[in-house]
């Protein structure tokens, strides 16, 4: 990685300052065009047809969106596991969820699920995993919110299949990473499907 540790910081800052921006100034009609031609990709990948199990974030008001994902993907008779991080650290854990009600409002104002009506998951079979982003490069690297939430666990299960969703307005050519960054396999936007060679 080049430059010191304070300019990569501050790098990464400015660039999420950036692309909040461009989210929070989509109008209402052109983000529920590219969340549904986003949804159309991922549900006419290989990937999500052949999964068992779908490991997703829940988005809020300047994500892409996944309640609709998650909707469809109940019905298609696929397990829905959603992350809830863990007080005091910088973990995660999943649970199975069976409707958008098995979700409150937690750490930093996001839907989690609700560990007393939820089944834990600890093993991911046949899973696909979509991974949030604020950005993401065409290598697959992200850009995410600074907790290091994913990035620990995508590090701990390189086995899992991984799908990055994002704006193709928040996509460049190459993003600052470390060594131990995971990169995703495959990128969706609303334009396209990239995936990723990770052995290049």
């Amino acid at each position: 990685m080049s430059g010191s540790f304070t300019d990569i910081r501050e790098y990464k800052k400015a660039l999420r300052a950036k692309y909040k921006d461009f989210r929070k100034n989509l109008s209402e009609t052109d983000k529920a065009e590219k969340d549904n031609s986003v949804l159309r990709k991922i549900l006419s990948s290989e990937a999500y047809k052949g999964c068992e199990m779908l490991l997703t974030y829940v988005s809020t008001a300047i994500e892409v969106d996944t309640k609709g994902l998650i909707d469809i993907a109940l019905k298609d008779g696929k397990s829905v596991i959603v992350p809830k991080c863990v007080d005091g650290t910088r973990e995660m854990k999943f649970y199975e969820i069976h409707s958008l009600d098995d979700l409150e409002i937690c750490t930093f104002g996001v839907l989690e699920p609700i560990p007393d009506k939820c089944r834990e998951i600890t093993v991911f079979e046949n899973a696909v995993c979509i991974v949030p982003g604020l950005a993401f490069d065409l290598d697959g690297y992200r850009l995410g919110y600074g907790g290091g939430y994913y990035d620990r666990f995508l590090s701990a299960h390189r086995e899992l299949y991984n799908i990055g969703i994002c704006y193709c307005g928040c996509t460049v050519n190459r993003l600052e990473h470390g060594r131990f960054d995971v990169p995703v396999n495959m990128l969706v936007t609303e334009k396209y499907m990239r995936k990723i060679n990770k052995g290049a």
